[in-house]
């Protein structure tokens, strides 16, 4: 079968190559992949990875083949593979615990999507109540960013979303963004919870704007930029605030089973900024690198 493995070279960081089909142990399902959804992490920091393995997170499908030990979805379901090793693949060996069953109505290129970007807020915004309360959700513009507006607004916050110029603003305001910034040079309110997917010296920036008692979650790096706090910034009075690292690696099927029950009620949408064809993968990461696409890529498994 062809997949997409890891290439450490000039021609990387994925090419196409024919390996052997995967053999599920009793406690898997097998799944024909229809759909797969790029992520920036794990394509621009592709040496934490061997060469040659098969790569990709996320990834949608059909189950081919049912767990033999009775686990999971029948042969037939739709599926969204979120989180998983080795998704970028024309047939993909999976644990039920790492599926979600994609309802009828819901587009199944939509579930390729969900996984990292639509799990990593999920969870995060899950941690604390956020009804009436403010939210900073930096990177916005990104797959994570968006999805980070759309469940933050529907959890009753008031969203503020920081993209990195004007032009990466569109449609942030119909998903729940009350307010669309491009710095966060004299703001006059704090926030209770930032959601941050930059890095770098945005991080000292938004611990300027965090309200006593709040939290920035960390759950990207896309600047590649260190964060350097000025002597006693980190010093204060009042309520503790806190800066939170995120690194969940727990299976997420009962993640994806609620991002598709609220896709299915048409409360959540799947910000999908390019749909191409997986064997275009190289122009698909050249614009995914290049900033040129606002919310995710989904390519189809021909």
């Amino acid at each position: 079968m062809r997949a997409l493995v890891v290439e450490h070279g000039e021609a990387g960081p994925v090419r196409f190559a024919d390996v052997e089909d995967p053999v599920p142990s009793g406690d898997e399902a097998l799944v024909e992949i229809r759909h797969i959804g790029l992520n920036f992490g794990e394509l621009n920091y592709i040496d934490q990875w061997p060469a040659g393995a098969v790569h990709g997170h996320d990834a949608a499908g059909v189950v081919i083949r049912a767990a033999a030990d009775g686990s999971g979805p029948p042969a037939g379901t739709r599926v969204a593979v979120g989180m998983a090793p080795h998704a970028w693949a024309e047939r993909v060996a999976v644990r039920p615990a790492s599926l979600g069953t994609v309802p009828e109505g819901v587009d199944l290129a939509a579930g390729a999507a969900l996984g990292i970007a639509g799990v990593t807020p999920l969870r995060v915004l899950r941690r604390r109540s956020l009804l009436a309360r403010d939210v900073l959700v930096t990177g916005a513009s990104g797959g994570v960013g968006r999805f980070a507006v759309q469940l933050a607004a529907l959890a009753g916050a008031r969203v503020t979303a920081l993209v990195g110029s004007p032009d990466r603003a569109a449609g942030l305001r119909d998903l729940g963004a009350g307010e669309v910034l491009t710095d966060l040079a004299g703001i006059g309110r704090r926030f209770d919870l930032v959601l941050d997917t930059v890095g770098g010296p945005l991080v000292e920036q938004a611990w300027r704007s965090l309200a006593e008692g709040g939290t920035i979650h960390l759950v990207g790096y896309s600047s590649g930029q260190a964060t350097t706090f000025p002597p006693g910034e980190l010093f204060g009075f009042g309520e503790p605030r806190a800066i939170a690292t995120y690194g969940d690696m727990t299976p997420t099927g009962g993640e994806l089973t609620d991002l598709l029950g609220l896709m299915a009620a048409g409360k959540l949408s799947a910000p999908i900024g390019l749909r191409g064809d997986w064997r275009d993968v190289g122009d698909a990461v050249r614009a995914l690198f290049a900033r040129k696409v606002p919310g995710k890529i989904v390519l189809d498994v021909l």
